[in-house]
């Protein structure tokens, strides 16, 4: 039977655990955007800059794009949810170190800082792209037929895919400190080979059976199907994306639930 004293306890539980999370996304916001001079325009600004350049070099080479008529459209769809992804990984692989001197209080958990890094760069970069896209298809007059179903699920999966690999690094970056350099390293060309600058198809065979590994280059290929109605990613899997992401997820909160205090010790 429910043991009915303990649910108000519950409850002030759930209670103190949101106004934490909400405090901690207030400091979040304060020292990424508020210490800035431009603040939250630098979040606009940086895409839009790589955007642009993408657009001026690849525009000056090609006739168009691999899809559609607009260069912009076409690497936008593919750098904001790489972009989101980065970040969200970035920043994620990072909440306990940031957050150290609070987490020696009692009241603020280890999850508290990563669902508050994630909720607040989640909706910055979601918020981004919206703007972003918006603007693009309204100067360069992008006349297509979204689908905001596929566009939903791709966004979800960059979501968790970026939620799951932070939390690894998160433990593996505490644990080693040459996991920082190292993952610098191996990730340098993941702009390239998560197909954002071309499409999946343009690629050789034989380099097709390697980038396929890559579940960046999925969420790109999916997100482009949401924006361009006569392509189709064949070679899209969202069920290897949710497995890697719920994956890479469930290891690193197993691992820092073990050992989060350990590492905040040393």
């Amino acid at each position: 039977m429910t043991d009915i004293p303990e649910l108000p306890q519950l409850k002030a539980r759930r209670f103190k655990s949101i106004r934490t999370i909400a405090a901690l996304v207030l400091r979040e916001m304060s020292t990424t955007y508020g210490r800035s001079p431009g603040g939250y325009l630098w979040a606009i600004m940086e895409p839009v800059a790589a955007i642009t350049l993408m657009t001026f070099i690849f525009s000056a080479a090609l006739r168009t794009p691999s899809l559609g008529t607009s260069f912009a459209l076409f690497y936008a769809t593919g750098f904001l949810p790489f972009t989101l992804y980065m970040q969200l990984s970035s920043k994620i692989a990072s909440a306990l170190r940031f957050s150290r001197p609070l987490l020696r209080y009692p009241g603020v958990r280890y999850i508290d800082t990563i669902i508050a890094r994630f909720l607040l760069n989640i909706l910055t970069y979601v918020t981004v792209s919206y703007l972003l896209i918006t603007v693009i298809m309204g100067i360069y007059d992008v006349r297509t037929i979204l689908d905001l179903r596929i566009i939903v699920v791709a966004f979800s999966l960059t979501a968790l895919l970026g939620l799951g690999v932070g939390c690894l690094n998160c433990y593996l970056s505490m644990r080693f400190h040459t996991w920082g350099t190292l993952w610098g390293i191996l990730t340098t060309p993941m702009l390239i080979m998560s197909c954002v600058i071309f499409i999946f198809e343009d690629v050789p065979s034989q380099f097709q059976n390697i980038l396929w590994f890559n579940p960046l280059a999925h969420i790109t290929g999916l997100m482009r199907t949401g924006f361009y109605p006569t392509y189709e990613a064949t070679y899209v899997s969202v069920p290897y994306v949710l497995f890697f992401g719920l994956i890479t997820l469930t290891m690193g909160l197993v691992l820092l639930n073990r050992f989060h205090r350990d590492l905040l010790n040393n």
